[in-house]
């Protein structure tokens, strides 16, 4: 079965939401088994948008990285951003 990913690119506008949000998306992630495989970091955008940071969680399934973004505690985590940050956000399918 194919793994899934969160990837996401954004820029903070508010710290104090961004440690909010992530504390809350992290419990998300830790009940449907995620793994951060990037989580901020040096980078270099090459093309494109420029964005200050990027995460990538990896899931064991694409089906549990979609569920776990529409879980009630990742729900909440977006809340707690709401205007914190402006992001590009996908759920993707990797290969097996």
């Amino acid at each position: 079965m194919p793994k899934g990913y969160w990837v996401a690119k954004a820029n903070i506008l508010d710290d104090e939401k961004l440690s909010r949000y992530g504390k809350q998306a992290e419990i998300a992630i830790e009940k449907f088994g995620g793994k951060f495989l990037v989580r901020g970091g040096q980078h270099e955008t090459k093309e494109g948008i420029d964005f200050s940071r990027n995460v990538v969680v990896e899931f064991d399934s694409y089906e549990t990285a979609l569920a776990a973004y529409s879980s009630s505690e990742y729900k909440e985590a977006l809340t707690l951003l709401k205007g914190g940050a402006e992001r590009m956000y996908a759920v993707v399918e990797g290969y097996e």
